[in-house]
């Protein structure tokens, strides 16, 4: 895999001053070698994105560092905190925008934000500002009140990158962040990141290339 990155002035997450590192991570799925040692290091506030084809590795990857699959092999550290041994730590300080829609369509935005800042232990005081912030942030503040599936699939998209900042998370992933944008949308998207308010998170791992 290859690697674009830009630089953001934000503060240092971990004693090591690395946001994510990754060492001989690896992959295997009976007979198939899904991810095969790879190796890399994010600092804080790093935009870094994996560029490859299809079935090269990269959400296999992006898996095993928000534990949501095991490593064959390897290690990895996000925010400070081992991806096998502390899951639970590693999983209190990302985001995670999926690439494929996870909103639930019979919710209002709002609601979708407040169940999702519910599950995360996000101060009640907090939630109010924060949730105005982040929708406005991606331009919807004036549909917060309508249905999602009234949404087109752009704004579903820009209202699941403004989830995955809600909580302010210390790493945010990006598996595939500008699928169902309009072509001139990434711009902006890549704006967003260096706009995202930092609270308490400040780096991002985008999968793809944020250019249309």
């Amino acid at each position: 895999m290859t690697q674009t990155e830009s630089q953001l002035a934000q503060p240092v997450v971990g004693s090591d001053g690395a946001a994510v590192v990754a060492s001989e991570l690896r992959k295997s799925y009976k007979d198939v070698e899904a991810v095969r040692g790879v190796s890399f290091e994010v600092a804080s506030g790093e935009i870094f994105g994996f560029l490859g084809p299809n079935g090269a590795g990269k959400s296999t990857t992006i898996a095993m560092l928000c534990t949501l699959t095991v490593p064959s092999g390897g290690t990895g550290r996000v925010a400070g905190f081992d991806v096998v041994t502390e899951q639970a730590q590693v999983r209190q300080r990302i985001g995670l925008v999926f690439q494929d829609t996870t909103l639930d369509d019979y919710l209002t935005a709002s609601e979708n934000l407040r169940f999702h800042a519910e599950l995360y232990g996000v101060p009640r005081e907090v939630v109010g500002p924060r949730l105005r912030q982040v929708l406005e942030l991606v331009d919807l503040w004036e549909r917060r009140d309508n249905l999602v599936q009234t949404y087109s699939g752009g704004m579903k998209r820009r209202l699941e990158i403004a989830r995955g900042l809600l909580h302010s998370p210390r790493v945010l992933f990006l598996d595939e962040p500008t699928v169902g944008l309009d072509p001139q949308t990434p711009v902006a998207h890549l704006e967003l990141h260096h706009r995202a308010p930092p609270a308490r998170g400040d780096h991002h791992l985008p999968h793809h290339p944020l250019h249309g």
